[in-house]
């Protein structure tokens, strides 16, 4: 029984915070009239309070409260009564090191799993794998361990790009550092193209957007995934 949305990004081109998925966020979000936001990732290291007002100001175009996870003496009962929970994109790193430092994930995990309607982006998306090994961002702390929720049997690398031929970088893609990953571990790891998303509705998994997705196996040929694809159905 499980209700979210795991998407790439919170913003695309030139469009506002979270506009590109407003009616998908409104219909997740349907009868919930506070949402439960977790700025722990702090993008930039803004502030908790100066992310959660960004997110506020995007909810208050679809008549939903956010009220940020650091305004509660104790952040495990504010989990605990929470009817949404959003948690915004920044450094997975700095999250996933915090959800651990309060005891959250845990409590998350079950809270997820329990239904409660989940907006993950970016670094919100990235734990909603079995481990957070795919992120692209850099380790500027430490968390105790790379597992995360794993209410969904693969990992996101969000952000996903693809080789510039124009570009005179001759670096690593993010496809070389997957395959990477892949020499020392098994979960399928899926690359969310900016503006895609995923839409999981208990055992559902579709990709959303108007992109494709690459969907990597160990030991496979990366394969392009069409938008409407139920990844549960074929590929899990």
């Amino acid at each position: 029984m499980k209700n979210l949305i795991v998407a790439s990004t919170s913003t695309i081109y030139d469009s506002g915070y979270l506009e590109y998925i407003k009616q998908d966020v409104h219909q997740l979000f349907k009868g919930v009239q506070e949402v439960l936001f977790i700025p722990y990732a702090r993008p930039s290291g803004i502030s908790h309070e100066v992310y959660t007002e960004i997110a506020a100001e995007a909810f208050k175009s679809i008549d939903i409260n956010i009220k940020g996870i650091h305004s509660y003496d104790n952040p495990i009962e504010g989990l605990k009564n929470a009817k949404g929970i959003f948690i915004g994109g920044g450094n997975t790193f700095l999250l996933v090191n915090e959800l651990y430092r309060q005891n959250l994930l845990d409590h998350l995990k079950v809270k997820i799993e329990g239904g409660i309607p989940y907006l993950g982006t970016s670094a919100g998306s990235n734990i909603c794998g079995p481990t957070m090994k795919n992120t692209n961002d850099m380790p500027i702390v430490q968390p105790p361990s790379f597992d995360t929720l794993g209410v969904i049997p693969f990992n996101i690398n969000a952000h996903f790009l693809d080789p510039d031929p124009s570009s005179k970088h001759k670096g690593e893609t993010r496809e070389t550092r997957i395959k990477e990953f892949h020499f020392f571990n098994d979960t399928p790891v899926i690359g969310l193209r900016e503006g895609s998303w995923l839409r999981v509705k208990d055992n559902s998994i579709i990709l959303r957007g108007n992109l494709t997705a690459r969907w990597f196996e160990k030991n496979k040929a990366p394969v392009e995934l069409k938008s409407l694809t139920d990844i549960s159905l074929n590929f899990i």
